[in-house]
């Protein structure tokens, strides 16, 4: 009479997932929706959407996901397959590769960037690469 239907991936897009700002997290961090983080990350973070890392919000690892706005600190490398987008409050330092970048003036960008279309994360596999020639 009353089934409780899980909601799917295609449901979760246009939802937030929260960390609000006093909350420190000690860990990996991977989420299908939108994320948006004014607390404290010490560990990874991976979305297939999009994270927003507010004024108040710091991270201390790696972070893979499709778009990225950010206002606070981020320590690492950043893999953002779209728009990056650092606001003139942020300070990130370490790596990243992304398929676009906007940088607001007064930001402190100290990092090593790449510009990709069509960027894909990184495998772990331990397979060569092979290069082909025409």
């Amino acid at each position: 009479m009353f089934e409780k239907k899980t909601k799917s991936y295609t449901d979760l897009l246009g939802k937030t997932n929260r960390i609000v700002e006093g909350t420190t997290i000690q860990g990996n961090i991977v989420s299908p929706a939108d994320f948006r983080l004014d607390g404290q990350l010490v560990g990874n973070f991976e979305t297939k959407g999009k994270l927003v890392i507010g004024p108040a919000g710091s991270v201390q690892g790696d972070i893979i996901c499709k778009n990225c706005d950010i206002e606070g600190r981020v320590e690492g490398k950043l893999q953002i397959s779209d728009l990056l987008s650092v606001k003139s409050k942020a300070v990130i330092k370490g790596e990243v590769v992304c398929g676009k970048l906007a940088v607001e003036p007064g930001a402190e960008f100290s990092a090593t960037c790449v510009m990709k279309p069509q960027v894909k994360p990184i495998s772990q596999s331990h397979e060569p690469v092979t290069e082909k020639t025409a």
